[in-house]
């Protein structure tokens, strides 16, 4: 089925649950509760509405949103489908206030809270390292935004390293990246996450940061480029692909969310994470990065008092 705004699944409410129950329940509805496939029946009556079933074997009563970050939600599920699309199609993302408008929301908050548990189901809650016998990974951090909604300014008026919110990210030449909130960016930090993210058979690239100057003793190569003296390539050692990637980042921060609580920032890292990781130059197009993500919704929950009630 086409993934197209036009599709009866963005503003059916019948045909958008049949499309979740068949992205969730490929091989015939399975019960939540005991785990048995195919021996559910689909409850009728006047008071009950579509799509509540009851197991035969355990007896209790479910949804296909039971499990999922759809679970308990009052927003119907066509309105979750196309904001599942939207934010897995938008590069840079799309802001709450979009989707309120966009959604016909009572509330900004629920727009907020939606976007959130969206980006719970795109956090990767088994990474595997990265890195191997491919053309290499690149590594990088950068710095954005007042940490701790503090602003601290520098003798020459910049805001310094330490004010601000520190990000480290792993990309691999052509393949799929690792991104990091961390409280500080020091050698320590970084270490820890060559040491547990990254194939000990990896070629590394980074600059001439003193962060990275025990990276060797992690990875089989590690070559450096020396930015500090205008030195950005040197055949095939740069590092480009994830000063490329940090762009992407920062103007979807700057551009589309503008303020966030350094308290949210590693669900959005989640975001463009997920989709750098599924993008068309992996095969990945909006299509399949949407119903990647609808199956990932499955064993994944997030409550408001879990989120917080700050907006961002």
């Amino acid at each position: 089925m086409a993934y197209d705004l036009t599709n009866p699944i963005y503003n059916d409410e019948e045909a958008a649950r049949k499309h979740f129950e068949g992205i969730r329940w490929p091989h015939g509805v399975s019960c939540p509760h005991c785990g048995t496939v195919d021996n559910s029946v689909e409850m009728q009556g006047k008071s009950t509405r579509a799509g509540v079933y009851k197991c035969r074997d355990c007896r209790k009563p479910f949804t296909a949103t039971v499990g999922t970050v759809y679970e308990r939600s009052k927003i119907p599920m066509h309105k979750w489908l196309l904001a599942t699309h939207l934010i897995c199609a938008s590069k840079k993302g799309i802001s709450a206030h979009q989707l309120f408008r966009m959604l016909g929301f009572g509330s900004y908050r629920t727009a907020w809270f939606m976007a959130h548990r969206i980006r719970e189901a795109m956090t990767d809650v088994a990474p595997a390292p990265i890195g191997g016998g491919g053309e290499g990974v690149e590594m990088d951090e950068t710095y954005f935004g007042p940490k701790n909604e503090i602003v601290k300014r520098t003798k020459k008026g910049k805001a310094s390293h330490s004010s601000k919110r520190s990000v480290v990210v792993l990309v691999e030449r052509k393949g799929k990246t690792k991104m990091f909130h961390v409280e500080r960016a020091d050698k320590k930090t970084v270490l820890d996450i060559i040491r547990d993210h990254v194939k000990p058979e990896t070629k590394l690239y980074t600059d001439d940061s003193a962060l990275y100057w025990e990276a060797s003793a992690f990875v089989a190569n590690h070559s450096v480029v020396k930015h500090t003296a205008g030195e950005y390539v040197r055949g095939i050692s740069h590092t480009n692909t994830v000063e490329g990637l940090f762009g992407v980042f920062k103007r979807g921060m700057k551009g589309t969310y503008q303020h966030c609580g350094e308290q949210h920032l590693h669900r959005y890292l989640s975001e463009f994470e997920f989709r750098y990781n599924n993008r068309d130059k992996l095969g990945c197009d909006d299509n399949a990065r949407t119903e990647k993500l609808i199956k990932a919704t499955e064993g994944k929950r997030l409550t408001y008092q879990q989120v917080g009630s700050r907006a961002a």
